[in-house]
């Protein structure tokens, strides 16, 4: 059911990637569920992780090895999270990074774990570990689309993106992202891959990831859960203008900067097209506020809230919720008799009140659409920033009751 979510598989190579996807029959049914990418000698890479207490097991193991020094490999499996799994849990991770590392012929300490599906389960490790050679075997320049598979769960659509930057670098990024439920700001609330084959330093390279998912995967929401494996993870391989460091300021990091953020803020719109049961697409949009903390705290409000995205599903301009959400923002000095709120181009509350010329057939009308903008003025500054979630259906209280059945 996924809203106004079409996917491409023309995601082109970046240069000093190469990519693979096997199944390594974690799921019953014959599915793709293991990828692997090899990053080239000479890259850098960043990433971000979740901020969940109760962190998986890979995520602890991927900070660890992050630390450690060069990174060649990411190695991700579907199908089970190898969260909640204790001390087992992370020598199962290591010991699939020394399994590849051995068969690559690497440190271990040089491959990145990362996981995805239940919760509670012990990785087969088995199962993997007789899945490397083939996912080495089968390493190609042009398998995002594979890799993008591999890695869904209850994802309907694969979801991935390309973009080729302007001026002298003509820098190249190309990203895919797994996600449709646990999915609410708090580091990125998904699985999400970038590369490109822009020359940068750590220091811009860790800036600029931190940017990109500030204002993408922490600006969505689908069901306001965030999962204990979420994970970001940005590759600069070097190969274009390898002889020209982007450092942390200038034109050239302000491009790649933008294309970066942008690429990653058309995959997190994707991951809310797809939020599980899904059937409305919905951009929530504050403005006027003293500050750009101001605006995601009311959007916030406003995206975790059930009976607003209830009502979404339901097309019932229940202004009202709307309303209480706002009031009830956390952190947010708000002056109410300024407040306006539009569904669309319908203004439904002006002043803090309902709008004079207000009528339920034309919020109706509004709310019929598969895609919607609930704006906001707050009428008490000059920041403005954009929010994206979803509507909350029938279907994603079965998708869920049904997960592990």
């Amino acid at each position: 059911m996924a809203a106004g979510l079409t996917h491409s598989t023309d995601l082109s190579p970046v240069d000093g990637i190469r990519l693979a996807g096997c199944s390594a029959g974690i799921y019953g049914a014959a599915r793709d569920d293991l990828a692997l990418f090899e990053i080239c000698d000479g890259a850098r890479v960043s990433a971000v992780f979740t901020r969940n207490r109760f962190c998986a097991a890979p995520v602890t193991v991927a900070r660890k090895h992050l630390q450690h020094g060069p990174v060649k490999y990411l190695l991700v499996n579907a199908g089970n999270a190898n969260a909640g799994t204790g001390a087992q849990g992370v020598n199962d991770a290591t010991q699939v990074c020394e399994a590849l590392a051995g068969l690559a012929g690497c440190a271990a300490e040089a491959v990145l774990p990362f996981s995805t599906g239940v919760i509670g389960e012990y990785l087969p490790v088995d199962k993997i570990c007789r899945a490397l050679p083939e996912l080495l075997d089968r390493l190609a320049d042009d398998a995002w689309p594979d890799c993008a598979r591999a890695i869904m769960t209850t994802d309907t659509r694969l979801k991935g993106s390309t973009a080729t930057g302007v001026g002298p670098e003509a820098f190249a990024v190309t990203g895919i992202a797994k996600g449709a439920g646990m999915i609410k700001p708090d580091m990125a609330t998904m699985l999400a891959f970038i590369a490109t084959d822009a020359n940068v330093s750590q220091g811009a390279l860790d800036r600029i990831l931190k940017t990109a998912v500030d204002e993408s995967f922490n600006r969505i929401c689908v069901d306001g859960d965030t999962s204990t494996n979420d994970a970001c993870v940005l590759v600069a391989t070097g190969k274009n203008n390898a002889g020209r460091m982007v450092g942390e300021a200038g034109p050239a990091y302000d491009r790649l900067e933008a294309l970066i953020t942008e690429l990653c803020t058309r995959l997190a719109q994707e991951i809310v097209r797809d939020g599980e049961g899904a059937t409305k697409f919905v951009t929530v949009r504050v403005d006027n506020a003293r500050s750009e903390t101001e605006c995601t705290a009311v959007a916030d409000a406003l995206a975790t809230s059930p009976l607003v995205k209830t009502a979404l599903y339901a097309s019932d301009p229940n202004w009202g919720r709307i309303l209480a959400a706002i009031g009830r923002s956390k952190g947010v000095d708000l002056d109410i008799d300024r407040i306006s709120v539009h569904l669309n181009e319908v203004c439904i509350v002006e002043n803090g009140a309902r709008a004079k010329d207000y009528t339920e057939e034309r919020g109706i009308a509004a709310m019929q659409d598969d895609e919607i903008e609930i704006r906001i003025d707050l009428n008490q500054g000059t920041a403005s920033a954009c929010y994206w979630t979803c509507d909350l259906s029938h279907d994603y209280v079965t998708i869920n009751a049904e997960y592990r059945s």
